[in-house]
């Protein structure tokens, strides 16, 4: 409750220091004429908003940082990433995204780049369809790996009698507390006496979205869990073991409620039809809208040393710098705890809609001892 204060709080300031401060980049604007009928070249700033989503938005590379080099040029630190695209009149194209440039100033086999990373075809009459591995594709894919291995690992190591025989060690005893949390905290609870059942859904959910969580608080990293393709991609999957696991006993009370007047059960049955829906909206929203705030609270206090520094002075960027770095490292802080939080809380509203859908099987099966097996 507090991280959400300090971030309401921290998000009014910064919008209003925007507002007041941040003035938008005219350097695509006709330069100034000079006395002699010159345009004059004007000197493009700093644009917090192009770092902003150049950060939360997908791309076709993972962009660390840029530099001037000795020829007075701009270069990026960024590893490049395939661009697979098929188009009906020319077939497959396969080449790497740094082909088309920096700033995607280069055409590449009749394709190009738009400053939102879109490719289309120089040609307009050409369709293109899309498969490149963006930073999000490739940076889902080894969280993937890195589950898997852990989990395989783990297992591995628990097959030898480590962690059975005698106590668990190394990523062991990490593993091992997190997923009895899940068990004993979210999945029985919530689930009773089926809780065998999902409990690998839910241990699969929590901890791909944990790692991905991690992963996106690295810099130079995607913010996976910021883009609300994965999260939808989440609740969809969500919504579709919800469904399967109703009985009904549960459309029942939907359909029907007991003991609601009939005038009253005209307004009550759309309300709970649609809520059927918005559960799991619920879910792509939490966890996309959670994400992506962090990641803009941090951004924004960085920007802020460069905003003082070019429309004030440079002097007030360093100033400010002291501030704006004690800050970030605090949201950054928070940011860790949030990663774990939101994959809980994700992960805790699935086995509360499960257990919901299957709720009229609930005989005493919140005293059945099933024996879970870690």
């Amino acid at each position: 409750m507090a991280a959400r204060s300090i971030k309401s709080l921290l998000v009014a300031v910064l919008s209003v220091f925007f507002m007041l401060f941040s003035f938008n980049v005219k350097a695509q604007h006709e330069a100034p004429e000079t006395a002699e009928g010159h345009h004059t070249e004007k000197k493009e700033g700093f644009n917090a908003k192009e770092v902003i989503f150049g950060h939360i938005m997908d791309a076709h590379e993972f962009h660390f940082l840029s530099y001037k080099g000795k020829d007075g040029e701009h270069h990026a630190l960024s590893i490049p990433l395939p661009v697979i695209l098929y188009s009906p009149q020319k077939g497959f194209s396969v080449f790497m995204s740094s082909a088309f440039g920096h700033h995607g100033e280069h055409e590449v086999k009749g394709y190009k780049i738009s400053e939102e990373g879109k490719i289309t075809a120089v040609d307009a009459s050409v369709k293109v369809y899309d498969f490149s591995l963006t930073r999000n594709v490739v940076q889902m894919i080894l969280a993937l790996a890195i589950l898997c291995w852990l989990m395989l690992s783990v297992a591995k190591t628990y097959s030898k009698g480590q962690g059975v025989t005698s106590a668990p060690k190394g990523k062991q005893n990490l593993v091992e507390v997190l997923v009895a949390f899940v068990r004993d905290e979210i999945a029985k609870p919530n689930l009773g006496h089926k809780v065998n059942k999902y409990l690998p859904y839910l241990l699969t959910v929590f901890f791909f979205i944990l790692i991905n969580n991690i992963f996106g608080l690295i810099p130079g990293t995607a913010n996976v869990t910021g883009n609300i393709a994965f999260t939808a991609i989440l609740g969809v999957i969500s919504f579709v073991v919800i469904l399967a696991s109703s009985n009904g006993h549960y459309w029942g009370h939907i359909f029907n409620p007991p003991g609601v007047p009939l005038g009253v059960k005209f307004i009550l049955v759309p309300v709970e039809f649609l809520s059927v829906f918005i559960k799991p909206f619920a879910l792509i929203i939490r966890l996309f809208a959670n994400m992506v705030a962090g990641h803009i609270i941090i951004i924004c206090l960085i920007s802020m040393i460069f905003i003082f520094a070019e429309k004030i002075t440079m002097g007030a960027g360093w100033g400010i710098s002291p501030v704006s770095l004690a800050f970030t490292i605090f949201i950054y802080f928070i940011e860790v705890l949030v990663a774990f939080l939101q994959a809980f809380i994700f992960t805790m509203l699935t086995a509360v809609f499960i257990g919901q859908a299957f709720e009229g099987e609930h005989h005493g099966g919140e005293h059945h001892d099933d024996a879970v097996v870690i």
